[in-house]
């Protein structure tokens, strides 16, 4: 009876020694490391230092740095790529000439590589680029040396390229979340003679509660963990640093301090697990009240 018990664990055996090597090990090890002074360049091993490195990032203005530039990130990326998408999906719902090469394009950016969309978006964004040349037609006087090179435009101008690849995919999520309501109720509504408006809020949005939560706390986490595009455009450069590029930053290229950042890591995956808590607290399913 035994063995017949293993055999049962064989076909999930290549799947619990990935989770066990690629997943379960170096979370436990970054959560010890994070409490040591341990660095990539250590000869002698590494010393339990306690809370120093939480402390010492209480502290640190580069982290400080980090943690605002991720929040604004989050807080200007998450609301405009939702409504858009929502907005889209509204749009790409009705019936029209075209509508699939529509949703096909609106689709395409989220299927294409970071790091070329990152690069395009360098060279749109840079001095002479057709971005400085648009906003110099619209009559706004672009940075001088690019949009990517001034510490007030720089990372606001990752943002909208982020927008600008994310939405399609939200909007497709938010495509089939519309597809899942009745007919019936919008027979019914028109009847009673609601308008589209009242529709929109009494019907569409809470029956897409659960869709809309579902966006909002992956786009959330995703857009916490930024990282690729920061590396690609900026190198964290004028005050575009995330809390990943600090990480990356401190534990891999500059300091090798990885018990350092490690503890950072830790920091992170506490205020990301705050902030979909709060998420799904406040977007619950909730009973109707009309």
């Amino acid at each position: 009876m035994k063995h017949a018990r293993y055999s049962i664990l064989l076909p999930a055996l290549p799947w619990i020694l990935t989770f066990g090597l690629f997943w379960l090990f170096p979370l436990l090890f970054s959560l010890i490391a994070g409490f040591t002074d341990y660095s990539l360049l250590a000869r002698n091993g590494f010393h339990w230092v306690g809370w120093d490195n939480y402390r010492e990032l209480l502290q640190d203005e580069y982290f400080h740095s980090a943690v605002k530039n991720t929040l604004i990130f989050v807080f200007g990326t998450v609301p405009i790529t939702t409504v858009l998408a929502l907005f889209l999906a509204l749009l790409v719902n009705k019936q029209f000439k075209g509508r699939g090469l529509f949703r096909a394009g609106y689709f395409l950016p989220s299927i294409t590589s970071m790091v070329v969309i990152a690069l395009i978006f360098t060279n749109l964004y840079q001095r002479g680029g057709y971005i400085a040349l648009l906003a110099s037609m619209l009559g706004f006087t672009p940075p001088e040396y690019g949009f990517l090179y001034n510490s007030n435009t720089a990372l606001y101008g990752i943002m909208a390229m982020d927008i600008w690849m994310s939405v399609g995919y939200y909007m497709l999520i938010m495509l089939a979340g519309l597809k899942s309501i009745p007919d019936e109720l919008y027979e019914a509504a028109d009847i009673e003679g609601a308008s589209p408006v009242k529709q929109l809020f009494s019907i569409t949005l809470p029956l897409l509660r659960p869709v809309m939560l579902f966006i909002i706390v992956i786009n959330s986490i995703k857009s916490f963990q930024v990282f690729v595009e920061i590396f690609v455009m900026t190198k964290g450069k004028f005050d575009t640093a995330s809390m990943v590029y600090f990480i990356y930053d401190v534990g891999l290229t500059t300091a090798f301090r990885f018990g350092y950042a490690s503890a950072a890591a830790y920091v992170l995956f506490i205020i990301i697990m705050i902030f979909s808590i709060m998420q799904f607290l406040l977007l619950r399913k909730r009973q109707p009240v009309w």
